[in-house]
């Protein structure tokens, strides 16, 4: 969920806009001003025709939105146009429905379209809800705040995504991670370990270490000494408002610093004794990749493995959501979280043992299931596209091959509660979900019957490697749901055999 701000204040003001008649029922509400930013020269910069970048009455209404938040309003506008649209369905989270009146408002007054916002609610970009656009007359759908997991050469409506990346004091976040983390690979790590007391949720800490790094000890002592003079390996990740924001840090830190810090972290100037101490040294950071998505981008539902001998996972951005899915990919890995807004660096963690047994358990439970002739339920989620059909078939067909066939029966939730899965009782003594693995992990205990994620049927029908008792991280719980190639991802284009 986006971070709201205070909404602005309008003042009154009719303008006629350069390229369609105006409205009699609507008139747009904002101030003269400048644009900000045009190309200097050329007739496009990124597809945009220079009379949209140089419209100054289109430059004032998008003055009326957060000059921090890239909404995109020119390139929306541009598009809009081109494709003619009529109808515009607008789509976004919770946390930017604030500004959903204010960008219909902009689009009909300088567009011949009219618009729909869709306010039911947006989990991420699984949720993008095609179907129901169309469904209401649509012929365009923009949807705002996540990356573009459904390609828009599969959706069933001209579709165009908008980030919205948040600008924010990089500035900052570059001197909080040099004031915190230790250039050198063996100070951070002995630093790392002498905090390990610090509870949960406060800045730089850690509670009782779960699956966590290891202290040194002299069996190691080689390694220690290699690592005396390696730099601090740290992985860099965020939601995408922030993967530019990242980006930045990375290329900040992987350069030595020797620019002495005015006030960043006390919030004033002051003399040189008593200024926040920096390390100036260069780390190794690196941006991770779940491919289809950006560089650092991560959801809550993938998160890539990291292979290489890394230090830490730093993560910009608001809430554990997301971050919790690169945590459950790579347990051994210390987490911190820097949030943006609050501007405080904290060290997170998470209770991979008791998330493993819990789920662990649903898993004994759904294979007793497959002796006593228990019915199953395979749930396609239909919360916009959560919910894959492909992947739906696949389960069913997975059940159907099994030794001995496990009964089923097709379920269509929008979205899955214990009332609701209480319901089926005692008919169903097994559900899977295809809406989000999430649902399961999180919320799975809740649940009378067992709730597995696909990958969970998975080991229960013994097709895929479970995570219990498998020495060497082998079996680490896998967060690669959208992952390319990974199994759930060609789940999603699976076809029937032939004749079946």
């Amino acid at each position: 969920m986006m971070h709201q701000l205070e909404n602005l204040d309008l003042s009154t003001m009719s303008t006629e806009p350069s390229t369609s008649k105006p409205k009699p029922r609507k008139r747009f509400v904002g101030r003269t001003s400048k644009p900000t930013g045009p190309p200097s020269s050329g007739i496009i910069a990124h597809q945009i025709p220079e009379s949209i970048l140089r419209d100054p009455l289109l430059q004032a209404a998008v003055d009326q939105l957060p000059r921090n938040y890239s909404f995109e309003i020119h390139k929306t506008i541009h598009h809009v146009r081109k494709n003619e649209a009529k109808m515009v369905a607008l789509q976004m989270p919770e946390g930017l429905q604030m500004y959903a009146c204010t960008i219909a408002d902009i689009i009909e007054r300088f567009t011949g379209a009219l618009t729909v916002i869709m306010g039911d609610v947006t989990y991420g970009a699984c949720c993008i809800d095609d179907y129901t656009a169309v469904a209401l007359g649509c012929d365009m759908l923009v949807h705002y705040g996540h990356s573009c997991l459904v390609p828009i050469d599969t959706t069933t409506i001209k579709t165009l995504y908008i980030f919205v990346e948040i600008a924010i004091d990089a500035e900052h976040l570059t001197s909080t991670i040099r004031m915190n983390f230790p250039s050198s690979r063996q100070t951070f790590r002995e630093r790392l370990l002498t905090e390990e007391h610090i509870p949960t949720g406060q800045q730089i800490h850690s509670g009782k270490p779960t699956l966590a790094i290891e202290a040194p000890d002299e069996s190691k002592g080689k390694d220690k000494e290699a690592d005396k003079d390696q730099p601090t390996r740290l992985a860099l990740v965020s939601t995408i408002q922030f993967v530019a924001a990242v980006q930045r840090l990375k290329d900040d830190l992987s350069a030595e610093s020797a620019k002495a810090p005015v006030g960043l972290i006390t919030g004033s100037e002051s003399e040189e004794s008593t200024r926040p101490k920096l390390w100036h040294g260069r780390y190794e950071a690196s941006i991770p990749r779940s491919k289809p998505l950006s560089p650092g981008e991560i959801l809550g539902c993938t998160a890539p493995k990291l292979y290489n001998d890394v230090d830490a996972i730093v993560y910009v951005g608001d809430g554990r959501f997301h971050l919790e899915a690169i945590m459950i990919a790579n347990p051994a890995v210390p987490a911190f979280r820097y949030d943006p807004y609050s501007k405080k660096l904290t060290r997170e963690r998470y209770d991979h043992a008791e998330m493993r047994e819990v789920r662990a358990q649903a898993v004994r439970t759904a294979s007793q299931s497959l002796s006593s002739d228990g019915r199953w339920g395979v749930i396609l989620g239909t919360l916009g596209r959560q919910g894959s059909f492909r992947q739906h078939q696949a389960i069913q067909h997975q059940l159907q091959s099994n030794r001995q066939p496990v009964p089923y029966v097709p379920i269509l939730l929008s979205e899955l509660s214990p009332a609701k899965l209480a319901c089926f009782a005692p008919h169903i003594s097994v559900f899977v979900q295809t809406s989000c693995p999430r649902l399961s992990i999180d919320w799975g205990y809740a649940f009378v019957q067992p709730l597995l994620s696909p990958y969970e049927a998975a080991v229960v029908m013994g097709t895929q490697q479970g995570w219990a008792g498998i020495p060497d991280g082998q079996g680490d719980y896998p967060m690669d749901f959208y992952e390319k190639d990974s199994v759930w991802a060609k789940a999603r284009t699976w076809k029937p055999p032939l004749g079946v």
